[in-house]
């Protein structure tokens, strides 16, 4: 199972690089590229499927509905942002079970107030530390496999500073949480004193011109790091792919000019195994 292949990955030497993937096919990409995990970005599926900001307008059903897609479409675990919880420590009861069924290999769940924000965007608001314990111990009760890997983030560098986010992280750590992702550190420094606070594995958020200092992976495994996620790396770069190309569109009345930047119509085919399906379509004809 995918989440036997997480927990193997964890326990293993070397950091886990896992892109962001907002929909089946970006993670299909990922998985063709060679990286080991995906990371379903909450960002990018509110993006792709609503065309709004990460302001937490996604239900869990959205959420789970991508997940179980992308789950679905790749052999490598997901690690899937659950935002939340979408609720109070009975949602997130649900919500764990939700995901789990959906086939993602982890959940990570934040100390956000609903409705949340990005976690590199300003005006950012707090529940209590005592709640989201709670919250992650209901996470680790609604998992029906004790391999399914629970990810506590909190925020709050941003809104109470380094020290309250030390203390939160060592607390839901001690809840039981299996990864710890301290969102938004603000410098190297920062950076490499979260490695010294507790003794599971950590996750980074690499976000182009995001807060945190952007580092190479190898940086980050120094530094004590285990994942670092690019959640919205593939989306950015699509974004402006298909901008470039629709103004080329709109000013030239062709494409013609950006064949040379497209996959062509044989290959793309090709690359999402259309002659697999043929074959096996005609194996039910014979």
């Amino acid at each position: 199972m995918k989440t036997k292949i997480l927990r193997q990955l964890l326990n293993q030497p070397g950091i886990i690089r896992a892109p962001g993937a907002y929909d089946a096919w970006s993670a299909r990409l990922i998985e063709m590229a060679g990286f080991p995990a995906v990371y379903l970005t909450g960002y990018g599926v509110s993006a792709s499927v609503l065309g709004r900001p990460d302001i937490g307008l996604l239900s869990m059903t959205e959420m789970v509905t991508q997940a179980k897609n992308i789950a679905a479409a790749v052999d490598i675990p997901v690690i899937a942002d659950g935002d939340t919880g979408y609720g109070g420590t009975l949602n997130v009861v649900r919500t764990v079970f939700e995901y789990e069924r959906a086939g993602v290999a982890a959940i990570q769940l934040e100390d956000q107030v609903f409705p949340k924000r990005c976690g590199h965007m300003e005006g950012k608001q707090l529940i209590a530390r005592e709640e989201m314990v709670s919250k992650i111990k209901a996470a680790v009760y609604a998992r029906k496999n004790n391999e399914f890997v629970i990810i506590a983030r909190t925020d709050a560098r941003a809104v109470s500073g380094f020290d309250d986010a030390a203390a939160r992280a060592q607390a839901y750590v001690a809840a039981g949480a299996d990864v710890l992702f301290f969102e938004a550190p603000q410098s190297q420094e920062e950076m490499e004193k979260i490695a010294s606070l507790v003794n599971v594995p950590l996750l980074a958020n690499m976000v182009e011109k995001g807060k945190t200092p952007f580092l190479p992976a190898q940086e980050l495994e120094k530094m004590g790091f285990k994942i670092v996620i690019y959640p919205v790396s593939c989306l950015y770069t699509a974004t402006k792919a298909m901008q470039d190309v629709l103004a080329g569109l709109k000013e030239n009345d062709s494409t013609l000019q950006y064949v040379d930047r497209m996959v062509d119509f044989p290959e793309f085919n090709r690359i999402i195994n259309l002659e697999k399906a043929r074959e096996l379509e005609r194996k039910f004809l014979d």
